[in-house]
């Protein structure tokens, strides 16, 4: 809760067209996705936590998952029976298919994890995002970027560019006759 005349706790964003990046001055909590308490205390659901499974918009997305799942398994199936049959082409999608069946499964499971995480209000550094914007995954840092060093005292590149500038004369009015300019 801010008062009149305390610093807001969110970090004014630079470029109004991408309110989900951090400005560069903003402090290195927010880069390193620790969440404030307040954002946690707001999604923090009182009751249990697993009754957003049960709701018609997850209802929806099970139905999705398992019907996705259960389509990638018979065309595995399909294009097994299809390679036994002689087509050699089929032997590859017959393992890829159940593949994709399995990143379904992670990406299900991973999103279900999420939003436990964010209806618990434990995100976790590295694992919510923060009031500023998305958290970075775990193991990434933030470097500043280094400026590249002045070469106007760089010999070398004075003559590379001078040599340049020579053939840029040299070929001038050179296509005059082709009509071009």
């Amino acid at each position: 809760m801010e008062t009149p005349g305390s610093a807001p706790s969110v970090p004014a964003v630079p470029d109004e067209s991408r309110p989900d990046l951090p400005g560069p001055d903003a402090p290195a909590a927010d880069v390193t996705g620790e969440r404030a308490p307040e954002t946690d205390a707001a999604e923090a659901s009182p009751g249990p936590t697993w009754r957003f499974l049960v709701a018609p918009r997850w209802l929806g997305w099970h139905l999705i998952v398992v019907l996705s799942i259960w389509g990638m398994l018979w065309l595995g199936d399909w294009q097994f029976h299809r390679a036994m049959a002689g087509n050699g082409l089929s032997w590859a999608y017959t393992f890829e298919w159940p593949l994709f069946a399995g990143f379904g499964i992670v990406f299900w499971a991973r999103t279900v994890r999420d939003e436990f995480r964010l209806r618990r209000g434990t995100g976790g550094a590295g694992h919510g995002a923060t009031a500023a914007g998305p958290a970075l995954p775990e193991g990434i840092g933030v470097r500043p970027i280094e400026q590249p060093a002045d070469d106007a005292d760089d010999a070398e590149l004075a003559r590379y560019n001078a040599y340049l500038a020579k053939l840029n004369a040299e070929v001038k009015g050179h296509n005059k006759w082709l009509g071009s300019r």
